[in-house]
């Protein structure tokens, strides 16, 4: 499968170490080392399908381009519009070109994402109570300092996103209840810099999210009927350790195993490999997943403002 890489910031740049041998061409419209500055001028000839690394506001009109050619493509997350419509209609145009159109949330591809996944559709630990998520990392300076990252809800879509997605990809379906704006905090930038979400459940879910953790650190605690779920840290930021806990009945020190992982970030490397796959068997995309996101982002974005 032959690739073009669109855009050549920071994702740019991975998606096209990743791509390797696959890469037929790069596009930016201000990076010198791009060959093309527009997909438009990229031979449709020359690539099978794209990498689109663009800030949020072109994607849609890029990803509009390449359905209605034919052409594949992997997108950064988030994927947000401010009607739902203009996703469901791309998603519909890229079905009908027989295009696979695929939302980027690499943390699926985190080894102990998938053991948390698969623990849970076991049902070894019964019904799940409780379940928090906490994502931070310390580039509140780093955003303040860009002109396009530092505006509108800030660490809202950027982390949120990835923990909504994490949500939907543990539980196999959007929670039950709506989520609520619990605190939407401006610590240091001019946009949310610390936001902390929540469910009512059935189960109760609570996601936090911050760029002032100036340690890089992502939790998650688990609280089930039969026993506990934990996962510290990602492979990125490694050592990361997956733990769970099996209950004594009717009460005691549970049984515990607990899994630790040294290693490069796998993520980037499997999920461009799961790109391909979905091209060479025809889908299924993920845009319906994206509609959900994009929904509860727009909803709690204007509940956030308005607080």
């Amino acid at each position: 499968m032959r690739v073009a890489v669109i855009g050549l910031g920071v994702q740019g740049q991975k998606r096209r170490t990743v791509a390797g041998a696959d890469l037929a061409a790069t596009v930016d419209p201000v990076n010198p080392e791009a060959e093309y500055r527009r997909i438009e001028d990229v031979p449709l000839a020359a690539y099978d399908a794209a990498l689109v690394c663009t800030p949020d506001e072109p994607k849609l009109a890029i990803l509009d381009y390449l359905a209605s050619h034919r052409k594949h493509a992997l997108v950064e997350k988030p994927l947000i519009a401010a009607e739902d419509g203009a996703i469901s209609a791309l998603r519909d145009r890229a079905r009908a070109n027989s295009a696979v159109l695929y939302t980027a949330y690499n943390h699926r591809f985190e080894p102990h994402f998938v053991r948390m996944r698969d623990l849970l559709r076991s049902g070894r630990l019964g019904r799940i109570y409780r379940l928090r998520l906490f994502y931070g990392n310390g580039t509140a300076r780093l955003v303040r300092n860009s002109a396009w990252r530092d505006e509108g809800v800030g660490v809202l879509p950027d982390l949120g996103s990835h923990l909504l997605d994490t949500v939907q990809f543990w539980l196999g379906a959007p929670p039950r209840a709506p989520f609520r704006v619990v605190s939407a905090d401006r610590f240091e930038n001019r946009a949310f810099d610390h936001v902390v979400l929540a469910s009512a459940g059935p189960p109760s879910i609570e996601l936090e999210m911050t760029l002032c953790s100036w340690r890089n650190d992502f939790k998650c605690d688990l609280l089930a009927e039969q026993g506990s779920a934990h996962i510290e840290s990602l492979c990125k930021w490694g050592p990361t350790a997956f733990t769970v806990r099996d209950r004594k009945l009717p009460s005691g020190r549970p049984d515990e195993h607990s899994q630790t992982l040294v290693q490069p970030d796998p993520t980037w490397i499997a999920e461009y490999a799961h790109f391909k796959s979905l091209c060479e068997a025809g889908g299924p995309d993920n845009l319906d997943n994206d509609l959900w996101i994009n929904r509860t982002l727009r909803d709690l974005a204007a509940e956030a403002l308005a607080s």
